[in-house]
């Protein structure tokens, strides 16, 4: 039996197996540079700052807070699994630690969101990603 192409998980490699880890276990990693001098932190991982272009870079724990900087409440969407979704929140947060991130808002109707509210992450539950490779939890933000 063939399972339905999903285009909500993203593929796993080598590189983001981390993030992917701790997002199963229910933590949200970011990545920070170590040159001296920039130490920035950025959302989506990268194997290099954006910042400075250092290649010095690690992991990270992040507090799991942010603010919610824009939103879109997505009424159509054809693509599977997101059908089924709608009407969903679509939005950029700005992490406590700096960095953006694309994101979805829970448990909050679209009228209640405020520019500015303060959000905490926790995960949903997914399944397999692109290639086979498993997505236990992708993460998400709901109001503090």
């Amino acid at each position: 039996m063939r399972r339905a192409a999903r285009f909500d998980l993203p593929e796993v490699d080598a590189f983001t197996r981390p993030y992917w880890d701790a997002a199963a276990e229910g933590r949200l990693l970011l990545r920070r540079c170590r040159a001296e001098g920039c130490g920035a932190a950025h959302h989506y991982p990268r194997e290099f700052c954006p910042r400075c272009w250092s290649d010095d870079v690690g992991w990270e724990e992040a507090t799991g807070r942010a603010t919610l900087y824009t939103w879109s409440v997505v009424h159509r969407n054809d693509l599977p699994p997101f059908g089924d979704r709608v009407p969903y929140v679509a939005a950029v947060v700005d992490l406590a630690e700096g960095p953006r991130m694309m994101t979805e808002i829970t448990d909050c109707p679209g009228q209640e969101l405020r520019i500015g509210m303060p959000l905490r992450v926790h995960f949903r539950g997914e399944g397999e990603g692109e290639g086979g490779g498993a997505v236990a939890a992708i993460p998400v933000f709901r109001p503090a």
